[in-house]
């Protein structure tokens, strides 16, 4: 697949050191890096599987990153959301996860959306991204989502996490070299259900990691060029076997 965006000028110095294992790797290299500097990804959600997303989107140089999130960070928050601290109990998600953010990678623009994402202000919020993350938990929320992006036609990177297994895929209403595949190929109207909550059944704080490792992943790819995206592929994790499979997301325009 083509880079999804453009490449930044040349980096600074101090940004140059600070991603050289980017500049290295096929794949990416010094071009690749530039890509990343002037990506801007919107991620839904600061929590278990949004925190390492951004941390890891932050991380890797990713020049712009909007937070959209209405939550404050609760003590039961902390076995899995890694972007937020004791001392951040009481506050908003998003000022702790910029604040994290900022630490790991000091020349990203933080755009910060501490409101709850709807069908109504979610065009909005993702105006001017290259590519939305969802990492929301609830089907109502992944629907606004799905739709907005549809609309705009960006990738919409999705995962999913509960208990012990874990969901993930691409989804892209207006890919450049393949029928498009979005979230009711996958869900139809109507038969996804309502999931229990992490306050019902748990959730294994360590998977949340693996799996907003690999959403993160997805974007680099996109961004770069890199590798084969999940598009149209759904991996499914299984943490308490170790095994992971994936199954053919069927594009109903293809159908």
């Amino acid at each position: 697949m083509q880079p999804l965006v453009a490449p930044a000028p040349a980096l600074d110095p101090a940004e140059l050191v600070r991603t050289a294992r980017h500049a290295v790797l096929a794949g990416i290299g010094e071009e690749g890096q530039r890509r990343l500097s002037a990506a801007h990804v919107a991620v839904v959600g600061a929590g278990g599987v949004g925190s390492p997303v951004l941390l890891a989107l932050a991380a890797a140089g990713i020049g712009t990153i909007t937070v959209i999130d209405d939550d404050v960070v609760e003590l039961t928050n902390l076995q899995r959301q890694l972007a937020h601290r004791v001392e951040d109990i009481g506050r908003p998600k998003t000022a702790s996860a910029a604040r994290a953010i900022t630490a790991l990678s000091p020349d990203a623009d933080v755009l910060l959306a501490t409101e709850r994402l709807d069908s109504e202000n979610a065009e909005r919020l993702f105006a001017g991204a290259d590519i939305v993350v969802d990492t929301s938990d609830s089907f109502a929320t992944r629907r606004d989502v799905a739709a907005a992006t549809e609309a705009l036609g960006i990738p919409l990177v999705w995962g999913a996490v509960q208990e012990w297994h874990a969901q993930a895929t691409v989804f892209w209403s207006n890919p450049p070299e393949s029928d498009p595949v979005v979230l009711t190929d996958l869900f139809p109207l109507g038969t996804e259900g309502e999931p229990p909550s992490c306050a019902q059944v748990g959730v294994l704080g360590a998977l949340c990691v693996q799996v907003g490792g690999m959403l993160a992943t997805e974007v680099v790819k996109l961004i770069t060029g890199a590798g084969e995206p999940l598009l149209g592929r759904l991996a499914m994790i299984d943490a308490l076997t170790s095994r992971q499979h994936e199954i053919a997301i069927r594009s109903a325009v293809s159908a």
